[in-house]
């Protein structure tokens, strides 16, 4: 199962781990990963090879930080010039760097959360490609050009992943030289980040599922407890079910309580008795 990382950017020892059934070491598995990416295997018959198709990945990895850290490795891979990527998302309204890959993308994402500005988070909230030609002289997001020219990065790009989702993003590219991006095959890079995208899409499902079930689950054992008060209301007043019904909410408010409480009430006193682990408000 693919999950979602949590806000903060603390992880529990080991939550990083590049996990699968493989007895492999991690290291291996990555690259194996990377390869199979860059020679454009593909488990749906991708038509266009240059496009690495990210199925075969995703089919491995436990945890969407495994699939989106071999992402950024791959990306730093086939992108000539880059010597830095991070993947940034913002979740929960918390601004955290996923994964990075090469030098400073981590250090130059998280200079951006400190400043609530940036070339990352420019992609992240207006879902646009962003591009630094040169950073010295980009007068945009106050001081983060000035701060990144100094430690290294003269150009970058970002691309929107998962845009205008509960879970946005985006992917940061850097590199020593300045307008390193100008000939990156960008169908490329916009093809793994679409692709990515989709990941993050399954895992916030995945994600949300459990929730999902127990608030049905409440449901469902709620409407079965209605069901039983107003088949004892039926039979006590010989009425209808919509008027038995209706009796049960006529009580609820005029007691305050609610019609779960006093459901409750009538099935324990006349009936089987409600969940012992949700005992009635109504006396």
């Amino acid at each position: 199962m693919l999950l979602l990382p949590g806000p903060s950017a603390e992880r529990p020892n080991g939550a990083g781990a590049f996990r699968d059934r493989s007895p492999a070491p991690a290291a291996c598995r990555h690259a194996d990963q990377r390869r199979t990416l860059r020679e454009g295997i593909t488990l749906t018959g991708s038509p266009d090879p240059a496009v690495p198709d990210l199925t075969a990945l995703l089919l491995t990895t436990r945890t969407l930080e495994a699939f989106l850290t071999t992402l950024a490795e791959t990306v730093l891979d086939i992108s000539p010039g880059c010597n830095g990527c991070g993947i940034t998302l913002e979740r929960e309204g918390h601004l955290l760097t996923v994964t990075s890959s090469g030098r400073s993308a981590r250090q130059l994402d998280e200079e951006q959360y400190g400043q609530n500005d940036g070339p990352c988070l420019q992609a992240l909230r207006t879902a646009q490609e962003i591009s630094v030609q040169d950073t010295p002289t980009d007068r945009r997001w106050g001081e983060f050009p000035a701060y990144a020219a100094a430690n290294g990065a003269r150009s970058s790009l970002s691309l929107p992943i998962a845009a205008r989702t509960r879970t946005p993003g985006a992917i940061n590219l850097y590199a020593f030289a300045p307008d390193a991006f100008a000939d990156a095959d960008r169908t490329v890079l916009r093809a793994i980040a679409a692709q990515a995208t989709g990941a993050i899409a399954l895992a916030q499902r995945l994600a949300d599922a459990p929730a999902f079930n127990d608030e049905l689950q409440t449901v469902l054992a709620t409407r079965a407890l209605i069901d039983r008060a107003t088949g004892i209301t039926m039979a006590r007043h010989d009425c209808a079910y919509d008027e038995a019904l209706a009796f049960l909410k006529g009580t609820a408010r005029r007691h305050g309580s609610t019609l779960r409480a006093v459901s409750a009430t009538l099935v324990r006193q006349y009936g089987e008795p409600p969940n012992p682990s949700e005992p009635p408000v109504y006396p």
